[in-house]
């Protein structure tokens, strides 16, 4: 499938790993795959993120995913839902954090422990450095050639990895969809037309 990627697609895939190893993840997530779409430019992601209004919020965007990541994964809506069972979030990740230290409950490499094989900051991370893609980050990338064909196209550009990232449910999706992009709005500026392409 990464034959069919184009170069800005192939940056993306890259600048993900780079997020990645930069957060000490164990894996390359959905979220990494957004990161390194927002730090691209003159390419067709970047436009429809900059007719959405997106560029100028990307530190906004980056910090609700960081703050999600924090919070074990979990998003606003998440968090507001739990509220409503009177379960407070915030409560629970100071606690683990004082028992734990910050990011814990993020798996943030400054709490690992390398007695238990988990990174700690600086170190190389796991496997040597290599970080193997999610079960979301892969549905994100096998769904991208979906969008590619379904909009006709015979090659995966960013654009078709920004329209999987908003198509498919996550943490990713939700924190897009609070800035105003959604599948519909980044197919109406990439196509001109709806979302039916739409891919689960």
């Amino acid at each position: 499938m990464f034959e069919r990627f184009t170069k800005d697609a192939r940056a993306v895939v890259k600048g993900a790993v780079e997020h990645c190893a930069r957060t000490g993840a164990r894996t390359v997530e959905p979220e990494h795959l957004l990161l390194a779409l927002l730090d691209r430019e003159a390419s067709r992601a970047s436009f429809a993120l900059a007719s959405l209004g997106l560029s100028e919020r990307r530190e906004r965007v980056a910090r609700a995913l960081a703050e999600a990541r924090r919070r074990a994964g979990l998003s606003q809506a998440d968090t507001e839902a739990l509220a409503g069972l009177g379960i407070d979030v915030s409560a629970i990740v100071s606690r683990v954090e004082e028992t734990h230290g910050v990011g814990a409950m993020a798996g943030d490499p400054a709490a690992g422990d390398p007695a238990a094989g988990e990174p700690v900051a600086g170190g190389k991370g796991w496997r040597g450095g290599h970080r193997p893609f999610s079960r979301g980050a892969k549905k994100v990338l096998e769904n991208s050639l979906r969008m590619a064909l379904a909009h006709g196209d015979r090659h995966i550009g960013d654009e078709h990895l920004l329209l999987a990232l908003t198509a498919l449910p996550g943490l990713a999706a939700e924190v897009l969809a609070d800035h105003g992009v959604t599948y519909e709005s980044v197919s109406r500026v990439l196509y001109g037309g709806g979302g039916e392409a739409k891919a689960g």
